[in-house]
């Protein structure tokens, strides 16, 4: 369409040029003859040398193409939002390997059918429980696994809370908590149960947690400490403490 356009205008230029005033009457002049026909070559060439325009459609295409192929070769990985501990297998009774920090992304090397990814991490592969997993990237290479053998031998008998203690200031309306038990000799570990909640895993032979809370006066709390193996667990007597 362009090639049509350019050559009626170098035509009218051509015609034109016939009605000029010239040596010889009927004939263009020599100078203004051979303009116009390296006017219309040039416009002929120009016409047929232009390159189409790519396709912003098929380029939109292609990078996303590209995204989807990047994405599907990722590394499978995992990410946390809270701290959660990695263990030896899928459920509290296996060991504590470490525990994996918020923000940190780890990769996935396995999957336990319902819902548990074994994770490489420092400290070695480990197991963490899907619903505190984020994961990404192409998880469906993950390999499905077994779980590991339970641990024999048995589980702790009980826990004998020593001594408990509570300090209330009540200008910030805090309290100082401290409860001390008895060592066992059969723990992995302990946990700390305030108000029917872990909010503590602690190392074998420790024998005591102490924290500060707000508690207002009139207001109480309950604890219990928790001794776990890979077998089983036994908690103690839940004490209550107040201002």
């Amino acid at each position: 369409m362009k090639r049509d356009i350019y050559i009626l205008l170098v035509v009218s230029l051509v015609l034109s040029s016939c009605n000029m005033p010239s040596a010889t009457e009927g004939a263009p002049a020599p100078d203004v003859a051979t303009a116009a026909a390296l006017t219309v070559e040039a416009a002929i060439n120009n016409t047929g040398n232009q390159t189409p325009l790519a396709s912003p459609t098929a380029e939109s295409v292609a990078n996303s193409a590209l995204t989807a192929t990047l994405s599907a070769d990722s590394k499978p990985f995992a990410s946390f939002e809270d701290v959660t501990n990695c263990r030896t297998g899928p459920g509290v009774t296996y060991e504590r390997v470490t525990q994996i920090q918020p923000g940190f992304s780890v990769e996935i090397i396995g999957f336990f059918p319902p819902n548990y990814w074994v994770v490489s991490t420092d400290d070695g592969p480990c197991w963490v429980a899907g619903e505190f997993v984020t994961p990404a990237g192409s998880i469906s290479a993950v390999p499905t696994v077994t779980a590991p053998p339970t641990p024999q031998g048995s589980a702790p008998q009980s826990v004998s809370l020593q001594k408990w203690d509570v300090f209330c200031n009540y200008v910030t309306n805090e309290a100082d908590v401290t409860v001390i038990w008895a060592d066992k000799d059969d723990e992995t570990g302990y946990r700390v149960v305030r108000n029917d909640n872990v909010i503590a895993e602690l190392a074998a032979d420790t024998t005591q947690f102490k924290e500060t809370i707000t508690l207002l006066s009139g207001q109480t709390v309950g604890y219990s400490i928790i001794a776990f193996n890979a077998i089983g667990q036994a908690q103690s007597k839940t004490i209550t403490l107040g201002c």
